[in-house]
């Protein structure tokens, strides 16, 4: 029993010694006798003692790599220094374990052979202006090139492109001279947009002052026209009332039912306002030409005046 009860805890302490749990994100390379055997994927797993190792733990997330700069020369011999940074993660562990010696030396090697073959049939201007078209080609090849490895490509990017220290500075000239000539032509519509505005304000302001023009003239001629119809309204209403006066003293001369020597009295003032005027020629009646009659006619009045007075006065 003793015995039994020993080798029972032996074999629990050599179980949990070769009790392993991978973790997320990994997986375990398995040897057994020195040969591949299988690959644990993340949960609990027993290895044989003895007879099972643990060959690589690898890690299944996506990797970075960044690459230092690789010199590179382009179709028009321009050598450029280009630094590139690769994504990429494991998909078989087995072939990454087994395909390779050193797989990230590699994939360095074979990116800077990829770039300069790449880069090699592009001009300078060209590889500046197609960083999209270098990554996609780049990534396509390593892809490719990298399955027997176990290892898929994600994307490629070129961090930098920098060309000779002359090139740049010829760049960076023509890049001021494009900004200044951008400026001028900027400046110059700036300008001529002004030019069309200010003309256009005058003409506004032209027209505006023609249309004032035109609308003072109206209103001046409709005042004319206004202060006329007035001035032919009054005239017209003095003259409505000369006459209403004129009939009313007519009305009252014959309600009053004047003698025919109050009459004749009248022609005399008359007469005499005549007389006081600029005409040189007068003109007498018939009924006072007899001097008789005008005598008469004065006696008359003077004696039948008061009565005829206190008549208009009742």
């Amino acid at each position: 029993m003793i015995v039994l009860l020993v080798l029972i805890a032996i074999f629990i302490v050599v179980l949990l010694i070769n009790a392993k749990i991978v973790p997320q994100s990994y997986a375990y390379v398995i040897e057994r006798i020195g040969q591949y055997h299988t690959t644990w994927e993340s949960g609990f797993h027993i290895a044989i003692p003895i007879l099972d190792r643990i060959s690589k733990k690898i890690s299944l997330k996506e990797q970075v790599i960044d690459f230092p700069p690789q010199p590179v020369i382009t179709k028009d011999n321009v050598t450029i220094s280009i630094d590139s940074v690769v994504y990429l993660y494991i998909v078989d562990p087995k072939l990454y374990v087994y395909g390779v010696e050193q797989p990230k030396v590699a994939i360095e090697n074979l990116t800077a052979t990829t770039l300069r073959n790449i880069i090699g049939d592009m001009e300078l201007d060209q590889t500046l202006t197609s960083r999209d078209t270098i990554n996609t080609e780049l990534r396509s090849i390593l892809d490719e090139a990298t399955d027997p490895w176990g290892i898929k490509i994600n994307r490629v990017e070129l961090k930098n492109i920098m060309p000779p220290k002359e090139i740049q500075d010829a760049m960076e000239r023509q890049m001021k001279a494009e900004r200044e000539r951008r400026e001028a032509i900027l400046r110059a519509e700036g300008e001529k947009r002004s030019a069309v505005l200010v003309a256009e304000g005058n003409k506004e302001s032209m027209i505006l002052n023609a249309q004032a023009e035109k609308e003072a003239v109206v209103l001046r001629a409709d005042a004319a026209k206004k202060a006329r119809v007035l001035q032919a309204e009054g005239e017209a209403e003095a003259i409505l009332k000369i006459k209403q006066a004129e009939a009313q003293g007519i009305t009252f001369l014959e309600e009053s039912k004047p003698t025919s020597a109050i009459l004749q009295l009248r022609s005399y003032e008359a007469l005499e306002k005549v007389a006081n005027g600029k005409s040189t020629k007068l003109i007498i009646p018939s009924e006072i030409q007899n001097l008789t009659a005008v005598a008469a006619a004065l006696k008359e009045t003077v004696v039948d005046a008061p009565p005829a007075a206190d008549k208009a006065a009742n």
